[in-house]
């Protein structure tokens, strides 16, 4: 963490994984929805199925972006490293969308918010929780090992 505070060149990267966050984020939620609002999806298989489709996007992203000096170490290793860690992150989530997503669900419930269902919302909500620690995971880890031989 202090490399990216002291460090030009690995605060430059860490904000282009943000940038790339972002656009994950996007494809994200807007698979995690269309999964479950126009295909009824479960929230755990929306959530899996979106997550694979931010990684597809993520990884080129992120090879072609914001390491591009990391192309010495071949697609398929790279990304084969990337979907391993990826999968562990994804195994941090899903427990956090299932048992956080009742616990929003009953809040938003309780609250009467106009505009969303509670089950909207507390989705949604769940997969913020869900999406924010999984970042730092996937950040530092693939800092290091995927992307290990940037300098």
């Amino acid at each position: 963490m202090t490399t990216i505070i002291t460090n030009p060149r690995e605060r430059t990267r860490f904000l282009k994984f943000m940038v790339v966050g972002v656009i994950g984020f996007i494809v994200d939620f807007g698979t995690f929805n269309l999964c479950i609002l126009a295909f009824h999806a479960p929230r755990v298989l929306a959530g899996t199925i979106s997550f694979i489709a931010a990684i597809c996007s993520n990884f080129t992203w992120n090879r072609y972006w914001t390491y591009p000096d990391s192309r010495s170490k071949p697609i398929l290793h790279q990304l084969v490293l990337f979907t391993i860690i990826n999968a562990i992150g994804l195994g941090i989530r899903v427990p956090i969308l299932h048992y956080l997503g009742p616990v929003f669900i009953n809040l938003f419930a309780r609250l009467r918010l106009p505009f969303f269902t509670p089950d909207f919302l507390g989705n949604n909500g769940s997969l913020v929780v869900a999406v924010i620690i999984v970042l730092f995971w996937n950040y530092f880890v693939n800092r290091y090992i995927t992307y290990n031989d940037v300098k």
